[in-house]
């Protein structure tokens, strides 16, 4: 037991001499050990006064008195007490390490959750500026559809000017021309009517993602497919694992060039339905 107790002391990091208890109270105890000088067992000259033969002649009765008393071994109580208080630094050790573990591990939590925190953030600030890109975009495609409409109907009003002024204006001498009869009308045949093709502005897309669910929205015909596929980046709720978009009928995987196309031109107006698939590493 003792010498486990001051193996243990010595593993912690106390000296051998405050180890052991007889020193614990010695002023000097953490202080290395050095042999007087000019002193070498068997030639310490005797004191002034006294001869080598008087030292010789020193009582036997006080030396082995000495001897006895520097040789004495520790009472059963003594060993109880001094293997108590190596149980109690023991213990105090103990606690010290394990309250410092402790404080450590909260500090390391702190770190985490505030790591944590920062990328939420950082993901956050990404996710809004990404919407607001997208936001900027449609804002700019609504001003150039809007301005393109405006020169439609500035064009309109140039050409019904131009056709007042051709068939309208001219001299009042000038003996108007007699109406030409009007043709007979011919009732159309249903084959030779043209087909008439509409024009629509905006378009229903089903998207079905990986887990079975699916997601729809109406986007704007003119809009990239790059939209849809933000939308769907926006909305999914399983892993964030590339994808490709595709149709069914006709089949058709759609590249990264589709992507700056707008739904129109790729064909999914005024409604299609588009699958998430893998993308494939080849």
């Amino acid at each position: 037991m003792e010498c486990t107790a001051l193996e243990s002391l010595i593993e912690m990091g106390f000296s051998h001499s405050r180890a052991l208890m007889e020193h614990e109270n010695d002023p000097d105890v953490d202080e290395p050990y050095v042999p007087p000088v000019d002193h070498v067992l068997g030639t310490e000259e005797p004191p002034e006064g006294r001869t080598p033969e008087a030292e010789g002649e020193a009582d036997p009765a006080a030396e082995g008195s000495s001897d006895a008393d520097n040789r004495r071994p520790l009472s059963e109580e003594e060993r109880r007490e001094q293997t108590k208080r190596m149980m109690e630094l023991i213990a105090q050790k103990q606690r010290e390490r394990e309250e410092r573990e402790k404080r450590e591990t909260i500090e390391r939590e702190k770190q985490r959750r505030k790591q944590g925190q920062e990328l939420a953030m950082i993901r956050q600030k990404l996710q809004e500026d990404e919407m607001k890109k997208l936001a900027e975009e449609r804002r700019k495609e609504k001003m150039e559809e809007k301005m393109a409409k405006q020169r439609v109907r500035e064009k309109i009003e140039r050409d019904k000017a131009e056709r007042a002024k051709k068939f309208g204006g001219g001299s009042g001498s000038q003996t108007p021309a007699p109406p030409e009869p009007a043709p007979t009308p011919v009732p159309p045949s249903p084959s030779q009517e043209p087909p008439t093709k509409r024009e629509y502005d905006q378009c229903r897309i089903q998207v079905r993602l990986l887990d079975g669910t699916s997601l729809t929205q109406t986007f704007k015909a003119k809009e990239q497919l790059a939209a849809v596929r933000l939308y769907v980046e926006l909305n999914r709720k399983d892993e964030g694992e590339p994808f490709n978009l595709l149709t069914s009928f006709p089949r058709r995987v759609f590249t990264e060039e589709d992507m700056e196309k707008p739904l129109q031109e790729l064909g999914l107006v005024p409604s299609a339905v588009l699958i998430v698939a893998k993308k494939c590493n080849s």
